[in-house]
């Protein structure tokens, strides 16, 4: 749930209208994200310092325009805004056809490179602290041989470089394009160890970007994040060429050739 402390008090003539406007505004500057749970009415008004009734007036505003979804009896959500990078039909067609797959890759590179020179220029305390705080999870993830910690890890990392790059547009593009990432679309986590299958690479590659971001070095973090990606893209069509092998070798066997 997102913390209640994160709202501030209100003085301004139009009780509801400064309400709105405060969510608005975090919701854009992606404070605020998709499916996020606000805190409880009392908890809301007593950190804005209006009355229960003006709240709850500024959040039936606010579903009314389609960014909370109020569920009673559990609570009050931010609306799925971003949406889909792509149909389900897209989606499916990418499958059949790999090599678009690699087009996603490229954007996903120059974004990235983008979204890192940005957040070196632009990271403030709470972003370095956020990343820092990262590391140490991908270290400890690593040194754990804890796949999925590591996987989550990663994510959250891409997350908060693009956060850090306060860019809106960034932040929620890149955002439906991660999701995409995280549910499994495009590739399997673990085609990323098809080169060095210890990961120590991979983990080299995310501390570098997160070393350049606290030195605050743009040429050095647009850097770092190219060449994560083309390390990304060679290892999955590493991963891809072993796994046809794989295949092949096996259709041998069965058939006694």
């Amino acid at each position: 749930m997102i913390a209640a402390e994160i709202f501030e008090p209100i003085d301004h003539e139009s009780v509801v209208d400064t309400v709105v406007g405060k969510v608005e505004t975090m919701i854009v500057d992606g404070v605020l994200k998709d499916g996020a749970r606000l805190p409880s009415e009392r908890e809301m008004a007593d950190a804005f310092g209006v009355s229960r009734p003006k709240l709850r007036e500024a959040l039936q505003t606010l579903e009314a325009r389609g960014l909370v979804h109020v569920r009673h009896g559990d609570g009050t959500y931010i609306a799925k805004l971003t949406g889909r990078a792509m149909s389900p039909a897209m989606l499916a067609l990418y499958s059949r056809h790999g090599e678009a797959f690699y087009d996603y890759l490229e954007y996903r590179r120059e974004q990235e490179a983008f979204a890192t020179r940005l957040a070196a220029q632009r990271a403030t305390a709470a972003d370095k602290e956020r990343l820092s705080a990262i590391r140490e999870e991908l270290e400890a993830a690593w040194l754990g041989q804890d796949a999925e910690a590591e996987s989550e890890a990663d994510f959250r990392l891409h997350h908060a470089v693009v956060d850090a790059s306060h860019n809106t547009t960034l932040i929620h593009m890149m955002a439906s394009v991660y999701d995409l990432t995280r549910r499994g679309i495009f590739y399997n986590h673990d085609l990323l160890r098809s080169i060095d299958d210890s990961g120590r690479k991979l983990l080299d590659q995310h501390i570098e970007i997160i070393e350049s971001v606290l030195s605050a070095d743009p040429v050095r973090a647009e850097e770092a994040a190219r060449d994560h990606m083309d390390y990304v893209e060679e290892s999955i069509r590493r991963g891809r060429e072993l796994q046809r092998r794989e295949q092949r070798a096996r259709m041998r066997f069965k058939t006694g050739v």
